[in-house]
Parts: C-alpha cells; structure tokens; sequence
C-alpha cells in the first residue's frame, strides 16, 4: 500500500532523498541530514523550501522506519509489476558467513547471471551493487577506473586492468635521451 504523501505527490520516496532504492538505513540517514542542511527553511530563503522540507520529512518517516520502508517497498512493487515501467535491477544479497573486508564482496556469478550474459566478479557494495565488473567495464568504464584507484577496489585491479586494457592507451617507449636526462622535459630541454 502506498503512502499518503506519495499518493498524493506521485512521487518515489528514494528519489525524493536521491538513494538507491537498495541503500542501507545510514545512507539513507546521511542522504536526509545533507538534504535537510541545504533545503531546511531557516537557510534557504526558497519560497518552495518549506514544502521541500516537508517532502523530505515524509520521505524520511517513511524510509526511516524498516517496518514502514518493508510496507512500502512491496507496495512499490506490486505498483511496478501493474505498470509497464522497466523492472529495477535486482540487488544481490551479501553471501552469509563471509568475513568483512574487501575481498568478502567478491562473489563468483552463479548459473542465472552466466544465462544473463553477465561475468566477472559481482559487486556488492556502491551504486552499481549487484552488477558484474564486466557490465560495468560496458556501461560505465570511469567508475571502473576510479574504483582501481580507490583502496576497496585494490581487491579488483587484476580483473580490472583485463576489461580496461582496450581502453588504456599503450605505453609510450622511452628511448634513453643524450646527456643522461629522462622523460618529455628531458628530451625538450636535451
């Protein structure tokens, strides 16, 4: 069943709060707390300010609380199965018993993700939780390049470093320059 507010906005709760509809409750928490800095009617002098806020309260109420975010959510499905709106990607759900780390997120696709055309490892964390690396090399390969130099995805740059090489420009052979001096300035000022 859906809420009040939404019913009578027409509006999704997680993109009133700009989050995933699979966030955890923090980040949900934190998206709220940051909204509500810069939308809050005592610092922005908005007209529309207050009814944001509002918006954002309700919002909050809802997706705060896990019983009233559980309610929703099957109510938000049972809308989208009724519609002809695209399907939400599916979220993979953490493996039980994995220590915690960066290398607990690696998990190996199973037989319905190969059917999908999908492999690689399987992200279980972030924005494109759920998604193989393969897909994301397709889809957005500058998430793929941050992720490398990020310490989480240190777990990752093999597989990494395979789905981006055709991206990544080759090296440059550097022959040694007369008078000892190395690389672009050395060769200019030599």
């Amino acid at each position: 069943m859906l809420t009040d507010q939404e019913t009578r906005t027409g509006t999704d709760l997680y993109k009133v709060l700009n989050v995933d509809p699979g966030a955890d409750t923090e980040v949900i928490r934190a998206a709220y707390r940051a909204l509500a800095r810069r939308d809050h009617p005592d610092v922005n002098a908005d007209p529309a300010a207050s009814s944001k806020m509002a918006e954002l309260n309700a919002a909050f109420e809802v997706l705060g609380d896990a019983e009233r975010r559980a309610v929703y959510d099957q109510s938000r499905r049972a809308l989208a199965a009724t519609t002809d709106a695209p399907p939400e990607r599916p979220v993979a759900p953490p493996a039980e018993g994995r220590a915690a780390g960066p290398t607990a997120n690696r998990q190996p696709l199973g037989a319905r993700a190969a059917a999908q055309g999908q492999s690689g490892t399987v992200l279980q964390f972030g924005r494109y939780a759920g998604w193989s690396l393969a897909e994301l090399a397709r889809h957005d390969p500058d998430y793929l390049e941050w992720l490398a130099r990020t310490m989480i995805g240190h777990a990752y740059q093999e597989e990494i470093d395979k789905l981006l090489a055709p991206r990544r420009p080759r090296p440059l052979s550097v022959s040694t320059p007369a008078r000892g001096r190395r690389g672009w300035f050395g060769r200019l000022l030599g």
